[in-house]
């Protein structure tokens, strides 16, 4: 299975908050440049996961972006669910129906698979992710410089 970029730069967004408590919070922009993905991704991708209740953004001075503690506790494979939507791993009814949708055993091994996929993820939290030695290496790409 493969997540689509949209999920991916979530994972990455949450995650780089996770390590940034004791820091002034980030912008958008910020973690867009960090992470090295488009600053519209990133914005689209942040309004996606304050509506989820798993940011905070503010605005303006003294501003920027902060985890939650329910995006700090948020099951990767829950969250993983909620980005993906409810499609499955094969499409078979999509403008060209598969002749073999009636009587597939494929569609419902591959919805299984699925199912282990998002079970294998639901206890890992995004506290876990970043544990050493993925939270020091956070920290360490694109640090804010220091104040004139």
């Amino acid at each position: 299975m493969r997540l689509t970029r949209f999920t991916d730069v979530a994972l990455r967004v949450l995650m780089r908050l996770a390590v940034a408590e004791d820091r002034e919070p980030p912008t958008t922009r910020e973690v867009a440049a960090t992470m090295r993905v488009p600053y519209t991704h990133t914005a689209k991708v942040v309004a996606r996961l304050q509506h989820l209740g798993l940011l905070d953004a503010r605005r303006g001075r003294g501003g920027g972006l902060t985890l939650t503690p329910a995006g700090r506790s948020a099951s990767i494979g829950s969250l993983v669910r909620e980005l993906e939507g409810p499609e499955e791993v094969v499409e078979c009814e999509g403008d060209t129906p598969c002749p073999l949708r009636s009587a597939c055993r494929l569609r419902g091994a591959l919805r299984e698979a699925q199912n282990a996929f998002y079970a294998t993820l639901d206890p890992i939290t995004v506290t876990d992710l970043v544990t050493s030695p993925t939270g020091p290496l956070l920290l360490g790409i694109g640090s804010r410089p220091p104040p004139n």
